[in-house]
């Protein structure tokens, strides 16, 4: 072999070598630029998903804001919906409520307003009065001819208070407990001057709740016991007004005639003429 074929091989050698040499560093600077590449694609991937992210976000606050909104709305009209709906309880409780204090009222001024069609004005049926106007003379017993020991003081205030008692439960229309506190009166209080009178109120409150037998009964009772009571004619003619009511007119002029026979100078007997002029139209 030649030293020129020799010299020829070895620079074949050599740019074998370099090409070896030349291969890994081009490769790595192929590699750099590839990770950068995807290092910057990662990077927009990123901060559009970042983007995209806040828009979803932006959404979804503005859902909630908008369900919030929706869900006060819908509040507000179960709200109104419910006052709507009580103040037409609180219509119909203030009807039902004038309704029943005038049913009440009417009831209890019945048989006073049929007292004073027939008479033409008046009426015996009012409340009771006090009973200083009601009582006769300190000392009267209705139950007996002779003078009998007077109340004391103390007595007398007990006495007053429980008529007292009584006749405001009359004015309340608690008509049936009036009944039971006036003859707990008369009870307790037998010789009292206000025992007529109590007797009187148990009547017209039976007439009031309509119990006509036990009203004629209560009244019949006080002709009998205190027939010489100033209460005695008013009884005569709420008896009257109570056969009346019940359509027995022969009966109720008969009671107006005997008031006017018997208590001629009464007030009652003057209200007994009204009366049977009505009846007789």
């Amino acid at each position: 072999m030649s030293s020129r074929d020799i010299a020829l091989r070895g620079a074949l050698c050599a740019a074998a070598a370099l090409a070896a040499f030349a291969l890994p560093a081009r490769a790595g600077l192929f590699d750099d630029d590839e990770a950068r590449r995807r290092i910057e694609a990662l990077r927009q991937e990123l901060s559009q998903q970042g983007k995209d992210n806040e828009v979803r976000i932006q959404r979804l606050e503005e859902s909630v804001r908008n369900i919030g909104v929706i869900e006060l709305v819908r509040q507000l009209d179960s709200l109104n919906a419910e006052i709507a709906r009580l103040r037409g309880q609180i219509e119909v409780l203030t009807n039902e409520n004038q309704q029943l204090q005038k049913r009440q009222r009417d009831f209890y001024l019945d048989l006073d307003s049929r007292m004073k069609r027939l008479e033409g004005g008046g009426s015996s049926s009012s409340a009771p009065p006090a009973p200083s106007s009601d009582a006769s003379t300190p000392g009267f017993s209705p139950q007996a001819s002779t003078p009998v020991r007077a109340p004391t003081r103390e007595e007398q205030a007990r006495e007053t208070k429980a008529y007292d008692a009584a006749s405001n439960l009359f004015r309340r229309n608690d008509f049936p407990s009036a009944v039971e506190a006036f003859r707990a009166f008369v009870k307790d209080y037998p010789s009292s001057p206000l025992a007529a009178n109590a007797g009187y109120w148990i009547g017209i409150s039976y007439a009031n709740i309509r119990d006509y037998n036990k009203a004629m009964a209560a009244q019949q009772d006080v002709l009998t016991k205190y027939p010489q009571s100033p209460k005695a004619p008013d009884a005569m003619l709420a008896i009257a007004a109570i056969q009346a009511e019940q359509g027995d007119n022969g009966s109720a002029r008969n009671t107006l005639e005997d008031i006017i026979a018997r208590y001629p100078g009464s007030e009652a007997a003057g209200k007994a003429r009204t009366r049977l002029a009505s009846l007789r139209r």
